[in-house]
């Protein structure tokens, strides 16, 4: 009985012992098992990309008049306030006009006069021709009275040319503007005395609508764009100095015709129609000119990509949410989106952030960032840069 009770009490003793050994070897295990990494992930996204060149440059008036004097006298009055937007012909200043108005009066009756003396002697003359038929005056006084015609005449002409040089000196004491534009600081105030060969002029008016940007590229991009020229027009961006909000849309207008052998750059000229005035003369701006577009290029967020001892990689989320490490190549970026040209597939899972605590094979629970996925400009299409 007592052997009995005692192999009972070893069984139960090995029992447990195997219940320590195997049930928490088991829990132990389980323990160890890494838990999954919090990630952020986004999707790989076939969109077309426009390839972009980006320089920095300076916004030009397309004309900038100063407005001067062309006559002598007092300013009696001027019709423009500061920074007032002016049409052609728009009247900006009148000088006193009665000096000119009174030289363009003794004019008028100057060539009155000599008009009534051409007059006059027309009628000597056919009075002449007359009796030198008859016999009655001599050939000479007919060739002096015919002489007397021709000067007469010519004194015409010249008193008609001083009537319109009277005129046209009177019309230059009314200022009107050249061209639509806008008027910057007053230089001189009403009452002055103003000459024609004063140098500082009235105002100087800006024409702001369209306006151009003259930027500058490296040497080496100019094959492309002019590869990229001859097949169209180039639509070019302005951006603030963010290099991100977008302040105008235009076209490439001109190429320059020489390098900067200096700087090794080419100078370019855009042209915007600037119809919500956010450019400015004077203002530097970004300026991105697109020269291409790949079709169904495949882009993901720039922070994607991470670059290791052999290259570029990315952290590609398989189905079972384990990572895989992807060797990739990369293009140009634009704006926190980066061209992938092999390594990806469009629609594929790939890690934002939390990359640090990845390598091949560790198991994550991924946060999607759909804005990240969606790129910068989802509507319509992406954009990348060299």
């Amino acid at each position: 009985m007592k052997t009995k009770s005692m192999i009972l009490a070893g069984g139960a003793g090995l029992l447990v012992v195997g219940w320590l050994i195997f049930g928490r070897g088991a829990d132990n295990k389980a323990a160890l098992k890494p838990p999954p990494v919090p990630v952020v992930s986004g999707q790989v996204v076939a969109r077309e990309v426009a390839l972009n060149l980006t320089g920095i440059g300076t916004i030009q008036a397309y004309n900038t008049v100063t407005i001067h004097a062309r006559v002598d006298g007092e300013l009696i009055n001027v019709a423009f306030h500061e920074g007032q937007d002016v049409k052609k012909g728009d009247v900006l200043a009148q000088i006193d006009p009665r000096p000119y108005q009174a030289a363009l009066d003794n004019a008028l009756a100057t060539l009155a006069k000599d008009q009534a003396t051409l007059n006059n002697a027309k009628r000597d003359l056919a009075r002449y021709q007359d009796t030198a038929v008859k016999g009655y005056s001599s050939r000479q006084q007919l060739d002096t009275q015919a002489m007397t015609v021709d000067g007469t005449v010519a004194q015409i002409q010249a008193d008609q040319a001083t009537v319109e040089n009277a005129r046209v000196q009177l019309g230059y004491t009314t200022i009107a503007s050249p061209l639509d534009g806008v008027t910057g600081i007053r230089l001189i105030d009403q009452g002055n005395i103003v000459h024609a060969s004063d140098t500082g002029g009235i105002v100087v008016v800006t024409q702001l609508q369209p306006i151009s940007a003259i930027f500058t590229l490296p040497q080496s991009e100019l094959p492309r764009i002019a590869a990229a020229r001859a097949k169209g027009t180039l639509s070019v961006v302005a951006l603030d100095g963010d290099g991100v909000t977008e302040l105008d849309q235009g076209t490439l207008t001109l190429i320059d015709n020489q390098i900067d052998p200096t700087t090794g750059t080419i100078k370019l000229k855009a042209s915007f129609p600037n119809d919500r005035r956010t450019l400015w003369p004077g203002q530097f701006v970004n300026v991105r000119l697109q020269v291409g577009t790949v079709h169904d290029g495949l882009t993901v967020a720039t922070r994607v990509i991470q670059r290791g001892p052999n290259g570029f990689f990315a952290f590609v989320i398989k189905p079972d949410n384990t990572v895989e490490v992807r060797p990739v190549e990369t293009g140009p970026d634009d704006r926190g989106q980066t061209l992938v040209t092999k390594g990806l597939n469009a629609g594929e899972r790939v890690v934002l952030d939390g990359q640090l605590r990845l390598q091949p094979g560790t198991p994550v629970q991924a946060t999607e960032d759909k804005t990240a996925a969606a790129g910068p400009n989802p509507s319509a299409q992406g954009t990348a840069e060299r």
